[in-house]
């Protein structure tokens, strides 16, 4: 498909059954139509699927607003949220900046970890920087982000001033209802909405990602221009073309065929936290009932001195995706050198990026004969548009997929096992059962 991302699924697919994913075409295909259709479980969170076509234009000139102000008067923007409240902003960010240049402002993540040091480094970094805050947080009371908001928010208005803190603390929350709802509203913050039906995990396209991105000074119009593209590609594209269908087809196969752990793999670093928030994506989603691919991730060739023995020749329950970047943004060739002590000689001349892509195709070729199938995913170039488009392909192949697996993609249920015994550790208040019963276990 011309300017579009692609999936290539041929060494994926040389190990299962010929006709295999054709066989497949009638499942996908319902799968996709129940999501179309609001007949999939889960059906109250499926705002996402054409959430991209839905942006407009003076929706996104808001946004860029907002960033502009945030730009103008912050050294510093921390970005509160855990989860998909920060994820997706993290993963287009990082894929974009580049990697030894700080960003103007600064942009800072708090909210995902309750860590100590990590938040009283964090304020001591802060202590002569004018900063912002952008809360991310649907109730205003997930103790992660709740408890960093509630230190970076003292901390804004006893160096700033309340009326001038005001005006960089941006509040993205649920319409009408919740603490952070509650707090925005009393104390004037520049607000937007997390629709009701977006799950955490599909809201990068809504103000929890644009926002931050735009703050970091990313063209969020392309992304969501690319988001656009794919959206209105794998709604109409018949299976042999459409990268969604054949992305949760093989992946499924490959599952039932025994294949437990999908591992996102890329051979360029700045994509890392794209699969940190793949992995979310994934994982939350899909792992339910006892089923579930297991998603791992890898940064080659760096993990290639490192998982890679265990890649090549552990046990045969994995199969690999591969993100490639068809283009590099730079261009940089090995020089010559009289000596050649490092014996790289028969290099010299020729771009890096060569080097890299020559790396890939051995590692895939290597991993294909020790028995891991291989999908690969090409993006063109890494910019926005194309990120854009990986996301959408991502978030509809997730949803299919779990159509297909015959789990609902859209809850998490285990996620409050911890918060329970947490809360109940800690002596909350309405926790009190709960508390007894956890520290008669315990023996304390």
């Amino acid at each position: 498909m011309k300017d579009f991302i692609r999936v290539e699924t041929q060494h994926a697919v040389q190990f299962l059954k010929d006709g295999a994913v054709a066989g497949m075409e009638q499942e996908v295909r319902c799968a996709h139509e129940a999501l179309e259709n609001g007949t999939s479980e889960g059906a109250d969170f499926l705002g996402w699927l054409h959430l991209p076509t839905s942006i407009t234009p003076e929706f996104v000139a808001d946004v860029k607003a907002t960033a502009q102000t945030m730009r103008e008067l912050c050294d510093v923007i921390v970005v509160a949220g855990i989860g998909g409240s920060y994820l997706g902003a993290r993963a287009v960010i990082e894929a974009l900046k580049n990697q030894f240049v700080e960003l103007t402002p600064r942009i800072l993540f708090a909210g995902n970890n309750i860590s100590e040091d990590y938040l009283a480094e964090l304020q001591d970094y802060l202590a002569d920087k004018r900063f912002g805050i952008i809360n991310i947080s649907k109730s205003g009371t997930t103790t992660e982000t709740a408890l960093a908001f509630r230190l970076l928010r003292a901390q804004c208005e006893a160096q700033r001033g309340k009326d001038e803190a005001r005006r960089v603390i941006v509040a993205i929350t649920d319409a009408v209802k919740g603490a952070a709802r509650t707090t925005a509203d009393k104390e004037g913050y520049k607000s937007y909405v997390i629709p009701d039906n977006v799950g955490g995990r599909f809201s990068v396209l809504t103000p929890v990602g644009l926002l931050p991105i735009a703050c970091a000074g990313m063209d969020i119009e392309a992304l969501v221009e690319g988001a656009q593209e794919m959206e209105h590609l794998l709604r109409t594209a018949p299976m042999a073309e459409n990268p969604a269908y054949q992305y949760a087809a093989v992946r499924n196969l490959l599952y039932r065929g025994g294949k437990k752990v999908e591992i996102l793999a890329n051979f360029q670093p700045k994509l890392h936290f794209i699969a940190e928030w793949w992995k979310q994506l994934y994982g939350e989603s899909e792992g339910k009932n006892h089923l579930g691919i297991f998603p791992a991730s890898v940064d080659l060739t760096t993990d290639l001195h490192s998982m890679g023995q265990w890649i090549q020749d552990g046990e045969r329950s994995i199969f690999e995706t591969v993100i490639s970047i068809e283009q590099p943004e730079r261009e940089v060739r090995v020089p010559s050198d009289e000596e050649n002590l490092d014996g790289l000689n028969f290099l010299a001349g020729r771009r890096v990026d060569e080097v890299n892509k020559m790396a890939e195709l051995g590692t895939q070729l290597a991993h294909v004969d020790g028995g891991v199938p291989c999908l690969r995913i090409v993006l063109p170039r890494l910019t926005e548009r194309y990120i854009g488009q990986l996301l959408y392909f991502f978030e509809l192949g997730c949803g299919i997929s779990g159509n297909v697996l015959g789990v609902n993609p859209f809850n998490q249920p285990g996620v409050e096992s911890y918060k329970r015994n947490m809360f109940a550790l800690l002596n909350k208040p309405g926790y009190e059962a709960e508390s007894q019963a956890i520290r008669e276990r315990l023996g304390r």
